[in-house]
């Protein structure tokens, strides 16, 4: 990508201009992948405040520390019940999940 980057407008324009509007397969690629990224930043942020290392927490949840490493640098989808499972048996939590229509 050797866009040049406009200093002005919104990060709604940036991305429209280097990945397109909403609804192109670019720009669907670059939503998912940020989710992704989100998703494992907070499970990272949460073994990290509870002092667990992991392998800790892939002990506590029943998989491996390579597969929990992999969700939390985004290199790996983690599957619905496998979020559920972290944050239950690994963080004492409860998963909540929100569908919002447009």
């Amino acid at each position: 990508m050797n866009k040049k980057i406009n200093n002005t407008g919104t990060l709604e324009d940036l991305k429209e201009e280097f990945f397109g509007k909403k609804g192109t397969k670019e720009r669907l690629e670059l939503e998912e992948g940020y989710i992704n990224f989100k998703i494992g930043m907070m499970l990272q942020d949460e073994r990290l405040k509870q002092g667990l290392t992991q392998q800790e927490l892939a002990d506590k949840v029943g998989t491996t520390k390579s597969y929990i490493s992999k969700i939390e640098n985004s290199v790996k989808e983690a599957r619905i019940s496998t979020l559920e499972k972290i944050v239950r048996y690994g963080f004492g939590g409860e998963l909540e999940i929100k569908i919002k229509l447009n």
